[in-house]
């Protein structure tokens, strides 16, 4: 398997950005993915994102299985959010690696967390995103969304082999539909997923990103 390229990876961070003015769209309104609210803040903000990547998104639920469905859990995040989950998360490895330079820490950090300067899900362009049933039961993925590398001894890894053959299955039935349909994953967490982002641009061989960072506003 080739090296994984982090958020923090100098190649992403000077991505340009040309950011093409698309809007979020809500999708809670759009009847071909469900939007889970376990993330679900008052303004409906987590619900948000690009029209390119929704439009992205109707091309992978028409490429999933019968009886398959688009779960969301996350889309756009405020960048003070991501600022908040950043901090913590590279605190929480302070505390467990206090020898830890801080160039190698913000790069440790970054496996489960963006910078939130190159943060995708602050430009609207990632999601995080599982599979469920037409009846709503959620798949088994091998981790829920959002497990670090920690606590999840590296199973959130999207190719660890650290997980049951049927996780595993689940798993290349997402990545194919998402694939096909022109989103790129972070390969520490196997349930996000962008388009247009500077990480994308990259794994694309993009010459520039279509979305930098936005603000939801309601209303």
């Amino acid at each position: 398997m080739p090296p994984i390229i982090l958020m923090s990876d100098p190649r992403v961070t000077d991505m340009p950005v040309h950011d093409c003015g698309e809007a979020l769209v809500d999708l809670r309104h759009l009847p071909f993915v469900d939007v889970d609210d376990r993330l679900a803040d008052p303004a409906g903000a987590y619900a948000q994102l690009r029209e390119g990547v929704t439009w992205r998104l109707a091309r992978a639920a028409r490429l999933l299985p019968e009886g398959l469905r688009l779960l969301i859990t996350e889309g756009y995040r405020p960048i003070d959010l991501q600022v908040q989950y950043f901090e913590e998360y590279a605190a929480e490895l302070r505390r467990a690696h206090p020898d830890w330079p801080d160039d190698h820490l913000h790069r440790q950090a970054s496996r489960s967390l963006s910078p939130p300067e190159v943060a995708p899900h602050v430009a609207g362009a990632a999601v995080d995103i599982t599979l469920c049933t037409t009846s709503g039961t959620e798949l088994d993925l091998g981790t829920p969304v959002n497990a670090g590398p920690e606590e999840s001894d590296g199973a959130c890894y999207t190719d660890t082999d650290r997980i049951s053959a049927t996780a595993r299955r689940n798993r290349r039935t997402l990545v194919a539909a998402l694939a096909t349909a022109g989103l790129v994953n972070y390969p520490t967490e196997w349930w996000h997923w962008s388009y247009g982002d500077r990480y994308w641009a990259l794994a694309t061989s993009a010459t520039r990103a279509h979305y930098g960072a936005v603000t939801f506003r309601t209303g």
